[in-house]
């Protein structure tokens, strides 16, 4: 899969994720939309600050599925974004070296 693909499907991936969870907890637990996303942002980022926190069952075993899942899909995400821009330096590289060389061939 080529990396501008990859990086749209983890990006979709991710906001269907959070979309996902937010809503849940919005309904399951009672939150607002701000500390749905919230707590959605901070359980994903393994940040856990401990303000907010599943108070029934289900939330629970939502929660530990949530964040299996949603951990693995933020680590493609940047993962998907760091290839991305490992690849943008390396051909900017790429081209300034054949200007360079071009350039040396010109002046000889």
């Amino acid at each position: 899969m080529n990396t501008f693909l990859e990086i749209r499907v983890v990006t979709a991936l991710t906001i269907v994720i959070l979309i996902v969870g937010t809503i849940f907890y919005h309904y399951s637990e009672g939150w607002t939309w701000i500390e749905s996303i919230y707590f959605c942002v901070v359980s994903l980022a393994t940040v856990g600050y401990g303000d907010l926190h599943p108070t029934n069952d289900v939330s629970r075993i939502f929660t530990i599925f949530y964040i299996l899942a949603g951990v693995g899909i933020l680590v493609s995400f940047f993962s998907a974004q760091s290839s991305r821009f490992i690849e943008r330096r390396m051909h900017h590289r790429e081209e300034n070296l054949r200007r360079r060389n071009k350039t040396d061939r010109v002046a000889e």
